[in-house]
């Protein structure tokens, strides 16, 4: 299993509002607690959360329903929406 594509754009961590599953992360204006604006980076990283960690949602949740190139595929498409909407 190759590891998902981040390019640790920050934008899911910017947006935590938008899913029920990470709203409790929410800071009071839709962006992660733990994320630090100006480096783009999770301040936590080595112990986020288990909703933060793309392949083990997909173990958990999706590797009955997807095979992993597609779950990524599907992730990418969200990843993309969230950029194109953000920027």
């Amino acid at each position: 299993m190759q590891p998902f594509p981040c390019n640790q754009c920050g934008l899911c961590c910017r947006n935590v509002h938008l899913a029920e599953e990470t709203r409790f992360l929410d800071r009071g204006d839709g962006t992660c607690r733990h994320h630090d604006v100006a480096s783009k980076r999770c301040a936590i990283y080595a112990d986020r959360p288990e909703i933060c960690r793309v392949d083990r949602q997909y173990e958990l949740h999706y590797s009955r329903t997807y095979e992993w190139d597609v779950f990524v595929k599907l992730n990418l498409e969200v990843c993309e929406a969230l950029q194109s909407h953000c920027t």
